[in-house]
């Protein structure tokens, strides 16, 4: 909304409060940042047991999504990068990030699937696209 947030305001200082809003508003996406015609192309390139293979499909994966949904995944990821530089810090390994957001940001648009069958793939597409950043953009 156009709603004017005060960032200085005290209720902010609560990290959770701001990394929960993060999550909360890629999850009530009406479609996520991996758009959910993509979301099986994603799967079988992650299955690939080649990793130059493996890598060079997420690569070109990421480069065909809509502009909005690539520029996003960009800033975002380089943001969640940072995050993991400080895991000393924050606890927030590639791992653990890649928990936290793979079912957020690649979801089917079907759940009827095999849902944890599904959650594995999409946190490792995740961990992933975060351990190959500088290669993917």
């Amino acid at each position: 909304t156009d709603e004017h947030l005060d960032l200085d305001d005290g209720r902010w200082e609560d990290i959770h409060v701001v990394t929960g809003a993060l999550k909360l508003f890629f999850r009530e996406l009406l479609e996520p940042l991996v758009p959910f015609r993509h979301f099986d192309k994603f799967i079988a390139a992650i299955k690939m047991q080649d990793p130059t293979r493996r890598g060079r499909c997420i690569r070109d994966l990421v480069f065909s999504l809509p502009p909005a949904h690539h520029d996003t995944m960009k800033v975002l990821f380089r943001h969640l990068c940072r995050v993991i530089e400080y895991k000393e810090e924050n606890r927030m390994s590639v791992q653990g990030i890649a928990i936290v957001f793979g079912p957020t940001l690649l979801r089917p648009a079907n759940e009827e699937g095999n849902m944890a069958m599904h959650m594995v793939f999409q946190n490792q597409v995740v961990e992933h696209i975060l351990n190959q950043y500088s290669y993917i953009f």
